[in-house]
């Protein structure tokens, strides 16, 4: 008897990295800002958002605490305990939204250089706009930080499904 294997629900492409420091504030300050953009290539097989969801908080990328460690074996995503992160976790939110969390993150000390606005636009709204879902991670319960969770001032996390390109985009934008 032969066995089939399924393909994974989500197989791991790259992530673009967008620093803040790469670019020249002049006067202002690129306040230790960053985007990583953790790409996807989705089955179609998997319909249900929810089960997108499931199946991202499952995989071995989504182990990244963004303290510059990387990906490693650990029970621990972003500042929380990976078991307090569900996909009911996550609220549907529309494109604008989501570009509205990521301006307001961008633009909280003032403008930035037209260099970095156009590679925002480009990298980060426009796969947001073009998404057939987002999803915003939500406030987490205190004990869901992990024991040196909180090393980030800012932290926005948001999920791009994009059906048409079979395509998903964890997107965390964060200081240190």
């Amino acid at each position: 008897m032969t066995t089939v294997e399924s393909a994974p629900a989500l197989v791991y492409l790259d992530s673009p990295f967008i620093n803040f420091r790469d670019f020249d504030f002049g006067e202002g300050s690129h306040g230790y800002r960053w985007i990583d953009a953790k790409r996807f290539q989705l089955s179609p097989e998997v319909r249900d958002d929810r089960d997108v969801l499931a199946a991202l908080i499952a995989h071995p990328q989504f182990r990244d605490t963004y303290d510059g460690a990387g990906v490693q074996d650990w029970p621990r995503h972003g500042q929380w305990w990976l078991d307090h992160i569900a996909p009911d976790a996550y609220a549907t939110v529309d494109a604008e939204t989501a570009v509205d969390v990521i301006h307001s993150w961008a633009y909280q000390h003032g403008d930035v250089p037209e260099s970095l606005a156009s590679r925002l636009r480009q990298e980060i709204c426009t796969p947001i706009r073009k998404a057939t879902s987002r999803h915003l991670l939500g406030q987490l319960p205190e004990d869901a930080f992990h024991d040196y969770g909180p090393v980030h001032i800012d932290y926005h996390e948001l999920v791009l499904i994009d059906r048409p390109a079979a395509t998903l985009t964890l997107l965390v934008a964060a200081d240190d």
